[in-house]
């Protein structure tokens, strides 16, 4: 069966650290690009990061020096290491296979992130 189980989320001081784990299942781990989502309240989902097969990556401007994607192999799981985090970092995050012709598009339930002053 086909699926993401995001892990993770919680309550963070601002410029705190907190770290998310996706984990798929075989199929989707060894043949997509995975990438993380964040959708904060009233805002629109937006693209966080990415990682290819081969750990290319790929950040939002808004994250990058601060997030690193990285692929665990041994675990299947893709994970986001999320440090000076800001109260705008708020959101519930969620994991995301990308498009890929005639592939169907695979979410996560998500997982909440809470930046406090």
């Amino acid at each position: 069966q086909e699926q993401l189980l995001e892990s993770g989320g919680g309550l963070v001081q601002a410029g705190g650290s907190l770290r998310l784990s996706c984990a798929a299942s075989d199929s989707i781990f060894n043949t997509r690009v995975l990438a993380w989502y964040r959708q904060a309240p009233g805002q629109q989902r937006e693209l966080v990061a990415r990682i290819t097969k081969d750990s290319r990556t790929d950040y939002a401007a808004s994250v990058k020096g601060r997030f690193t994607i990285s692929r665990d192999n041994a675990a299947r799981t893709v994970d986001l290491q999320m440090h000076s985090l800001k109260l705008e970092d708020t959101a519930v995050y969620y994991c995301k296979t990308e498009p890929t012709m005639g592939r169907p598009i695979y979410w996560g339930q998500g997982t909440p992130v809470t930046v406090s002053s």
